[in-house]
């Protein structure tokens, strides 16, 4: 990999922190959800498990 395929730290002025040039093959648009995969499973507001009910109705000590 030669120096100039690699990231570089820029410099943005009046910015506390620098940032990075993207890196090589890649691109700045997001990941698909989960929702929007063909492979994700089918999400239901059903329970899924004999305790997610009571776990849903129970509340945390601390509250």
């Amino acid at each position: 990999m030669s120096p100039s395929e690699r990231q570089r730290v820029e410099k943005v002025p009046g910015a506390r922190r620098a940032k990075l040039t993207p890196a090589p093959d890649t691109t700045d648009a997001p990941l698909p959800t989960d929702e929007e995969r063909p492979d994700a499973p089918p999400t239901t507001g059903e329970a899924s498990g004999p305790n997610d009910d009571r776990m849903r109705r129970e509340k945390p000590p601390h509250y």
